[in-house]
């Protein structure tokens, strides 16, 4: 499990660190270490339960050992409290010193040729139009949108997943299939792509947890510390990314 990895690599940052606190909104999950650095990561809503007080965990955060949590990346019972997890994950990049690559030419450092299908697991709206006016074809896989509605037309049944991936010269993976746990069966539907880019805030930006897989680049998310009341303000209102786009730094690095 890629997931393994990621936190093998993430241990060290997080050891001696606590929760310092914490905002569950209905779009983001944000969380702060006590070192200051931030994480965010999106909230799965279609997958969760119905009923009230059954996330108990959310009001024992503050003061919690940040390892402990991280783990739960793994371990949760459910995509909420795994994207808890993640955004430990996600805060901990922020003490990494990451290079990133060179995008002048190329979004995101992809060649992207006109004879290129691509495949999209995650509906990302801007990436998504910028892609498809350079490929030749693009499939685009959401299961919340599958399940909930939304983006009419625009989304292929994830039932086509396992015929169509293996076909796409490069493919675009939403760090929430860490979420939900699909991320290593998704990489196996992969295996023909010349570029694997996973990106989000959800990604995990460990580029050593990746080598010998065939993700190639991770394109995901810092946020601005001094910005902090504003970033769980906005969250807590049932901001999405475009409101917390103001106080994101955009990282962009090589996996290999």
């Amino acid at each position: 499990m890629v997931i393994n990895k990621v936190l093998h690599e993430a241990r060290p940052l997080l050891e001696g660190v606590k929760i310092r606190d914490a905002v569950i909104g209905i779009s983001l999950i944000g969380l702060e270490l006590d070192n200051s650095n931030i994480g965010v990561t999106y909230v799965l809503r279609e997958g969760l339960r119905a009923g009230c007080s059954i996330f108990p965990y959310g009001q024992e955060l503050i003061g919690q050992n940040a390892w402990d949590i991280a783990q739960w990346a793994v371990s949760g019972a459910e995509d909420l409290q795994r994207g808890i997890g993640m955004a430990v994950l996600t805060a901990a990049t922020r003490s990494l010193e990451l290079e990133d690559a060179d995008t002048t030419h190329h979004p995101y450092g992809l060649v992207v040729n006109e004879t290129d299908t691509i495949g999209m697991v995650g509906y990302i709206a801007p990436v998504a139009a910028q892609l498809s006016e350079m490929a030749k074809e693009i499939f685009i896989f959401d299961e919340g949108i599958s399940k909930c509605g939304g983006a009419h037309g625009l989304v292929v049944p994830v039932q086509e997943q396992e015929k169509l991936l293996p076909t796409c010269d490069i493919v675009v993976l939403s760090g929430t299939t860490f979420i939900n746990g699909s991320i290593d069966g998704l990489l196996e539907m992969c295996s023909n792509a010349r570029e694997v880019m996973i990106m989000g805030a959800s990604t995990p930006m460990f580029p050593e947890a990746f080598r010998g897989t065939n993700v190639t680049v991770l394109a995901g998310s810092w946020w601005n510390s001094e910005r902090k009341a504003d970033i769980f303000k906005a969250i807590s209102l049932a901001g999405g990314i475009r409101q917390l786009s103001d106080y994101s730094i955009k990282k962009t690095v090589r996996a290999r």
